[in-house]
């Protein structure tokens, strides 16, 4: 749970990311849902809490890799196309960037094949 308030009625209000419980509450049961195939759901997270969503996320098990429902309030529905839009332009920075795993290896390979050329050089230093 991203944090509660109260209402002047004493009443909890909740935002942010929350219970499916919590959310069908809020809005009288009026939830959409958008499915999500990402294994990195919680990269989400923040660009949801910047738009400020009210959202709900659920794994379904039952298809083999496992989907990610995001359930959210109908009047929300702007708001969250504007967070997946920067969800997914972060996604494909990331995945545009080379691996550091990769460069590493690909140095490593370059130091080995390297001439090494030593040369003494003896000099005192003095001059007369």
């Amino acid at each position: 749970m991203q944090g509660k308030t109260k209402n002047n009625k004493g009443k909890e209000i909740y935002k942010g990311k929350q219970s499916l419980k919590h959310l069908k509450a809020a809005t009288n049961g009026n939830v959409e849902s958008i499915e999500i195939t990402d294994k990195n759901i919680r990269a989400f997270d923040c660009p949801a809490r910047k738009y400020g969503v009210d959202y709900s996320i659920k794994k379904d098990k039952s298809v083999n890799p496992p989907r990610w429902l995001v359930f959210f309030k109908g009047k929300d529905a702007d708001s969250l196309q504007a967070a997946f839009r920067e969800f997914t332009a972060k996604k494909l920075k990331k995945q545009e960037r080379p691996s550091v795993r990769e460069q590493l290896k690909k140095f490593k390979e370059q130091a080995k094949n390297r001439v090494k050329t030593k040369t003494i050089k003896r000099d005192r230093g003095r001059d007369r």
